[in-house]
């Protein structure tokens, strides 16, 4: 399996079928997959404080566990999503 380390290296693809055929033999690397992620800018970070019924928050915390994220950073997305929903 070829492993990706550039993104020069994914060609455009003329339809799904050679994507997929693609993708099947090539995988990303991790450090490259890291790298592409939007980091938000800590000095642009405001902390507050919410109150949660335990058992709610338990809820939540079970279900970023059960996606493997941090419940935090799950609650922030879905505060992000709404927003945009929103507007």
């Amino acid at each position: 399996m070829k492993v990706i380390t550039n993104w020069a290296e994914v060609p455009q693809f003329e339809n799904e079928e050679d994507e997929a055929a693609f993708w099947a033999g090539a995988r990303l690397d991790g450090r490259l997959m890291n790298g592409s992620l939007l980091k938000a800018d800590s000095r642009e970070s405001t902390t507050i404080t919410l109150r949660f019924d335990p058992r709610l928050l338990a809820r939540i915390k079970r279900l970023a566990r059960s996606r493997y994220l941090n419940y935090q950073s799950m609650m922030k997305q879905w505060l992000s999503e709404r927003l945009e929903k929103e507007i």
